[in-house]
C-alpha cells in the first residue's frame, strides 16, 4: 500500500535570541548560512542565519522590531 508524501517547500528563518531586529539588504537567493539580519542584544549583534538554501519570499519582522528567541523573521521557498 502506498502512502502519501507531504513536501513542504517553505521554510522559516527564526531569531536566535531576544533583542531588536536589524535586517540586512534583502537578496533574492539565500544560501544556507547566509545572514538575513541581526538581533541586537546589549550592544552585541547576533547574526540571524538561514539553515536552508532557497528564494527569499519575504521578511516577517521589520527594522527596530523587538523579537523573541525562535520568532520567525523571514521565510523562503526551498525548491
Amino acid at each position: 500500500m502506498e502512502g502519501e508524501e507531504l513536501r513542504v517547500l517553505e521554510r522559516l528563518i527564526v531569531a536566535p535570541a531576544v533583542g531588536v531586529f536589524e535586517p540586512v539588504d534583502p537578496q533574492d537567493a539565500v544560501i544556507e548560512g547566509d545572514a538575513v539580519g541581526h538581533v541586537v542584544v546589549s550592544g552585541e549583534r547576533i547574526p540571524v542565519r538561514s539553515r536552508f538554501t532557497g528564494a527569499l519570499i519575504g521578511m516577517l519582522a521589520v527594522a527596530g522590531e523587538r523579537v523573541r528567541e525562535g520568532q520567525p523573521v523571514a521565510w523562503l521557498r526551498t525548491a
